[in-house]
């Protein structure tokens, strides 16, 4: 990568690109927010003058749009169409909340700005394309992919919203039941411990599981239908 001398050091320094500010923009709002990000903000974390960013993302806007489509071209959509469309769902469904959980606050980026790029359809045409060689319609299979990608995004937050909800049961458990009404709870009292054991891997994939044994029971087109 060719390199100049930052001023008045004579170090060496990576030369500006649109990818290195994306990156940089990308860090910046899983560190702080996106409240924090400012083409301002990024200079400063690059250590170059605002106005030189410019030159490789026009405005806000555009960096947004540059952020969201790093994030989608970080799912790993490796596919293998031999295998069965259960398991080419639940890849599908795995890689996209994989996204979620290194890039929470970037995904959120994902979910409210648009990326017009190619990129952003990709989760799109494999969910579309496996609902269809499984014999689906086309209205079915875009449902579908609604459903697959709504719920990895709602398995994160639903993670996040439970660890701060009964998170503190892990730690401290029978004191918590113990200040309980049992007559009140006593189902919360009786299953206690299976509330503080929480295991967000377990409760994920016994979701998935119902997600797609419910969608493998619809409908499909018949042999030949096309």
């Amino acid at each position: 990568m060719a390199r100049r001398a930052t001023p008045g050091t004579g170090v060496p320094r990576p030369v500006l690109t649109r990818e290195r500010i994306v990156l940089a923009a990308v860090e910046l709002i899983e560190r702080e927010g996106a409240d924090a990000l400012s083409m301002r903000r990024v200079a400063a974390e690059l250590g170059v003058a605002v106005m030189s960013l410019y030159n490789h993302v026009p405005n806000k806007s555009a960096l947004l749009e540059g952020v969201a489509e790093h994030v989608v071209s970080g799912l790993e959509l490796r596919d293998d169409p031999a295998e069965p469309w259960q398991e080419r769902a639940r890849a599908l469904v795995r890689a996209f909340r994989k996204v979620a959980r290194d890039r929470p606050r970037c995904m959120t980026i994902v979910l409210t700005h648009k990326i017009d790029t190619p990129v952003a359809l990709r989760p799109a045409e494999r969910a579309l394309a496996l609902a269809h060689a499984a014999g689906f319609d086309g209205e079915t299979a875009v449902r579908i992919m609604r459903a697959l990608l709504a719920y990895a995004l709602g398995a994160q937050l639903r993670e996040a919203g439970m660890s701060k909800m009964l998170g503190h049961l892990a730690e401290t458990g029978a004191q918590s039941f113990a200040r309980l009404d049992p007559d009140e709870f006593p189902h919360v009292v009786a299953y206690g411990p299976a509330l503080a054991a929480h295991d967000p891997e377990a409760d994920f994939e016994f979701g998935l599981d119902l997600l797609i044994g419910a969608l493998d029971r619809l409908p499909r087109r018949r042999p030949g239908d096309g």
